[in-house]
Formats: C-alpha cells, structure tokens, sequence
C-alpha cells in the first residue's frame, strides 16, 4: 500500500514518542513519531488503529528514489529528494517548539512548530485510500504528504476558527450564554418551557480530553394549539459534527443539528433517549443528515421510545416531519450559532425498518410509513 506503514515491534524498537495527544472528545490520538531517520505523525482511532498519517521530515540525505528499503520493513520512509524543501535532511523536532491544534469537530488536527504551520491532518483524510496528510517540507504531492502550501491559506483560517472555539467554549460563563440562546429560540417558537433536565456529558475545560458536549434537553409541554409534548437537545449545536467536509463541499449547511422529539409519552421516559444519541456523532466519529437511521445499542425492550406493544429498535432522523402523518409540525429554522442550526427530529422504527433503510434508502422507508400512515408524533 501506499502509506506511511508502522512496522513490528522489533522494527520499530528505536522509535521515539514526539508529541502524543488526545482530541477533546476522546475519539481521535494523534502521535508525532522519529527513529532518528524520518518524522511521520499518525492519526489513530480509539482502538489505536490508524485512520490518517503524513511524513513530517527526513533527518539524512534524501534518495533519489522511493525508499523502498525503510518501506519494505514497514518504516516510514524518507521522502525523496524531488519532494523535500530540505535534501539534506534537517534538525530533529523539538518537543517544546511544537502546538497541538484540534479542529472544532475533534476529527483532525494541525501541528505547528514555533507558531508556522507545519502538518496538517483533516478529517477527511485515508490512509487505507493512501490519502496523507499536509506536510510544509513537501514540494510535491506523494503518497506519503501533499504539500501544506498548496493549502495554507485554508487550514491557517481553520486553524484560526479552531482556536476561538476552544476559547470560547472552555471561557468562563460561556456554557449559560449559549443555553439561553438556544432556550429563548425555544421559547419563541414553541412556547414556554417545562422541565429542564441538566447536562449530559462534562463541559470541556483546557486539558480535559475525552469530555464530550455538553447537552441539556429541554420539555415544551403540551398547550391549547398542540396536543403533544416537545423535547429538544440544548447544546449539540455549539460545535460542528465530525466528517461533514467527506460528503459536502459546503458544510455550513449541514455542521450544526439539534434533535428533538414530538410525544404523548410522559417526558422523563421520552427524554432518555437523548443521552445515547446527543453524543453520538462526536464519540463515533460521524454525522447526523435528513433521512439516517441509527440503530439502537441496547435490547429492543430497553429503547426509551418503544412500550410493551411496540417493537422499536432504533430512530429515523427528518428534517421535514410533513412527508409523514400527523399535525402540523412547529417550525424550528431560525437559530444561528456561526452556521444556521437545523433540527433533526427522532421517529422510531423497528429493526426490519431500520434494514429496509440501509438496503432500499430512507426516502423508500419514508413512502413506506407515509403509505402505512406513521405518525411522526411519538405516543
């Protein structure tokens, strides 16, 4: 394969640690690692597999050729002399000189030395596809790095964007900005509010990897206009989901959801729901569209939306509850946080349907429960 490999054990064995850190919701490692011969950082999953990697620099002479040698005993290779901005080779990275910047979806990071950029790896990279991160010492595209120049002006505003982020939402007093405006939308689009139930998950402070977002879910209870209850996640909206730049050019369309769920259920039941799947996309690595379906992790008997008659196993997403039966949904648009805010709401299904989905596409499954006449009210 054309990618940066990690060899055995005893291939290895002189392999030093560079930089290691965790992202701040704990899916994503990134290691920076020499032998003495070549730099390469890897991007690694939470099982410790390796999902992205770039070469960094050559410490000697670069060939004038692939290094088949390093290669073949599954080392990093030096990267030869045609794609180098330094052929001879240049200085070991020094720890200290190095900054670690997360990308606000958790997914990706950059790396600079002495404040210059220095690597970068997206979300959307694949090293099983053979495609490498950004390295600034590259000159030319290779299956080991693409040059960071031709891309600089990109990953320094992402950059940017990243460092207000976790600025941001780390401050003091921030958290309560935030929920207040995403309750007083609530508020004026549904009506006043009932129980608050607090917030799932830890607020991210600096140092703390592994918190995911924190996420409230507030009840709008039934009234004169409305026959059913209204929960709404509080807080899924503050960050961008993982992965949306691997299928849209665009992501501001699509970065940003809140889920919520239309019942006759008591609330409390409804509402634990929420925990399972508010932080989903940012444990798993993924992202929340119209029409995904999301199975589930527990027994069919333990699904907060199902009941002793039902046979739930898991949930539609809408964006348009309309294409099923039911009253008139409430309009949620309108909410802002960088990206405009859509909101996702939950229709349970059973296992079949869940894999009539995943063979046939949701939008068969939405005709086929328009056609049954499913409601998208949850009773």
């Amino acid at each position: 394969m054309s990618v940066l490999r990690r060899g055995s054990a005893s291939a290895r064995s002189g392999v030093t640690v560079v930089r290691d850190a965790v992202s701040p919701y704990g899916s994503r490692r990134l290691v920076i690692e020499t032998d003495g011969v070549v730099t390469a950082a890897y991007l690694k999953d939470a099982r410790d597999a390796v999902v992205g990697a770039v070469w960094a620099a050559n410490h000697r002479a670069a060939p004038d050729g692939p290094d088949l040698g390093r290669m073949d005993a599954g080392l990093a290779p030096l990267m030869p002399a045609s794609h180098v901005r330094e052929p001879e080779g240049r200085d070991p990275l020094a720890p200290g000189d190095l900054e670690i910047v997360w990308f606000e979806e958790g997914d990706g990071a950059a790396v600079l030395e002495r404040g210059e950029l220095l690597l970068v790896l997206p979300g959307w990279g694949d090293v099983a596809r053979g495609v490498p991160g950004y390295s600034r010492d590259a000159t030319g595209p290779g299956p080991f790095a693409f040059p960071l120049d031709d891309e600089i002006a990109e990953f320094a505003a992402r950059v940017d964007q990243a460092r207000e982020h976790w600025k941001a939402v780390t401050a003091d007093g921030s958290w309560a900005g935030y929920q207040q405006s995403v309750l007083g939308h609530l508020l004026q689009r549904l009506g006043p509010g009932g129980h608050y139930w607090h917030d799932v998950g830890r607020r991210l402070t600096p140092g703390n990897a592994g918190a995911a977002p924190l996420v409230g879910v507030s009840e709008r209870p039934a009234r004169r206009d409305r026959e059913f209850t209204v929960l709404s996640t509080v807080g899924m909206s503050r960050q961008r989901m993982p992965t949306v730049e691997l299928y849209e050019d665009d992501v501001a369309p699509h970065s940003r959801i809140e889920l919520a769920v239309a019942t006759t259920m008591p609330s409390q039941r409804a509402g634990s729901v929420f925990p399972w799947l508010a932080q989903y996309p940012w444990r798993s690595v993924t992202w929340f569209a119209p029409g995904d379906v999301v199975k589930w992790y527990h027994e069919a008997q333990t699904f907060p939306l199902g009941g002793d008659d039902t046979a739930w196993e898991g949930v539609l997403l809408l964006d348009d509850p309309s294409r099923l039966a039911g009253p008139v949904a409430p309009g949620l648009t309108g909410l802002t946080v960088g990206d405009p805010v859509r909101w996702l709401w939950l229709v349970p299904i059973s296992g079949e349907e869940y894999r009539y989905a995943r063979s046939e596409g949701s939008d068969a499954l939405v005709r086929r429960l328009a056609q049954q006449g499913r409601s998208w009210v949850v009773s």
